[in-house]
């Protein structure tokens, strides 16, 4: 049984990091330690304004905090430092709350500016550390050398690493699908009341009581055609026709690890195509959950769901033809433009997805699936998004018309379902060491 506290996972941290260490030496760079930042707080140009601020990934693999300039440093054999800087400050709320957990497994040192990092750096050498963060300034004026900011080889094994979870991190990111839940249940909700996109953004808000700013992505809340835009990133205010069809993909962060869940929902007088539709996207994103297993490759997850895509298409007469051909003529890309998902864990869209070993070579996606983000062999504990979709998008749709492959599709039904947008359908899968764990599913 994996131990999901939080001890155990800066443990499970520390071996990554020493045989990264050990990994870059073989290679021909000789390191005695890292030095992680967060990063640093940036402003909208020509204003005094903060942009939203982000962590960087790596710094919250180790600790969960959201705030500017926090550093780990980390040296091998030594117990990891947390250099926490909290500045002097009463235009802001400043203060952090120091976790006993945290205590516990890092030294935790308080500071109040990066002149004082400075000073304890001084103490330790960093002649042979490496900065890994996004302010090469900043690494500079603490004395790292520039040929040791962001080694491509360190980055390569820290980043193919995160893929495969501790027990800790999946405890977080169950509890971010429970929460999130929560949230889409009172969106639905609100859509079935007729609640405008505004409406129901703010009702999973509440539901979950977060702000904006502290989901793991904005929130995409699309009714009726804007369904067929996958990023579709406004909120209307108004819902004057009462939507037929609500796509809200929205997640959840707990303690930075983030849920990433999309649902589709319809009314009553929906088309009646559509919601037949909707209940085959279902099904289908089910079966695809139960073909994950070790030893799989992700791209033959997304080679399924094509598959799967063109039996729909064939089933619901918006295409004509063998399942078959039509994955050969890539007629399902028309109404998929997207991969069947993506790595999670501190990030949405989480690092190394295209990475084929710690060294860093990449694995494409496939020619007719430039989109798809993860290429990787499916491991125990890797932890990603399967989001199979199904869209009617007219800057796609419309190019096919008068094209060989148009010839196969049935123009008057996919006229008839362009004012419902489309449908994805996305839960987050845990490899399991024979099969998969639904985070999601096990919530509903």
């Amino acid at each position: 049984m994996t131990i999901d506290n939080y001890a155990n996972h800066i443990a499970t941290l520390t071996r990554t990091y020493t045989d990264a260490l050990q990994y870059v030496a073989n290679q021909g760079v000789q390191l005695g330690g890292v030095l992680v930042h967060s990063g640093a707080e940036h402003h909208y140009y020509g204003d005094d304004r903060g942009v939203a601020f982000q962590a960087f990934g790596h710094l919250l693999h180790w600790i969960p905090v959201n705030r500017p300039n926090q550093f780990v440093y980390f040296r091998s054999g030594e117990k990891p430092i947390y250099f926490q800087i909290v500045p002097s400050d009463f235009w802001y709320e400043q203060d952090i709350d120091v976790q006993p957990d945290w205590e516990e497994t890092l030294t935790i040192v308080r500071l109040s500016s990066l002149d004082e990092l400075l000073g304890q750096l001084t103490l330790h050498s960093v002649a042979d550390v490496a900065y890994i963060g996004g302010h090469a300034d900043i690494a500079a004026s603490l004395g790292i050398d520039k040929a040791l900011i962001n080694p491509k080889k360190l980055l390569a094994y820290l980043d193919f690493s995160r893929a495969v979870k501790t027990g800790y991190e999946l405890k977080q990111l169950r509890a971010a699908n429970h929460l999130a839940l929560l949230g889409h249940a009172a969106a639905k909700a609100c859509f079935l009341q007729g609640g405008s996109e505004y409406e129901i953004h703010m009702a999973f808000l509440q539901a979950t009581q977060n702000l904006e700013d502290e989901c793991p992505y904005t929130n995409i809340v699309a009714l009726n055609e804007k369904a067929a835009i996958l990023h579709y990133q406004f909120k209307r205010k108004t819902n004057t026709d009462k939507g037929q069809v609500l796509l809200i993909d929205a997640g959840c962060r707990v303690k930075a690890y983030g849920s990433d869940i999309t649902r589709t929902s319809v009314s009553d007088n929906v088309h009646p195509v559509f919601s037949s539709l909707v209940s085959a996207m279902e099904t289908l994103e089910l079966a695809l959950v139960d073909e994950v297993e070790p030893g799989k490759t992700y791209q033959s997850l997304h080679a399924s769901t094509l598959t799967r895509i063109a039996r729909v298409l064939i089933d619901h007469n918006i295409c004509a033809g063998e399942a078959e051909d039509l994955v050969e003529l890539n007629i399902p890309q028309l109404f998929m433009p997207h991969g069947v998902g993506h790595l999670l864990g501190v990030q949405v869209h989480d690092v190394g997805g295209h990475q084929s070993d710690t060294d860093g070579a990449i694995l494409p996606p496939p020619e007719n699936s430039p989109a798809l983000r993860n290429t990787r062999v499916m491991e125990a504990d890797m932890v990603f998004t399967v989001e199979p979709g199904l869209y009617f998008i007219p800057l796609i749709l419309e190019a096919e018309r008068g094209s060989d492959r148009g010839k196969l599709i049935n123009w008057n039904t996919v006229d008839e379902l362009y004012p419902c947008g489309g449908i994805r359908i996305e839960d987050n899968i845990r490899v399991t060491s024979d099969g998969a764990e639904n985070l999601t599913r096990q919530f509903e």
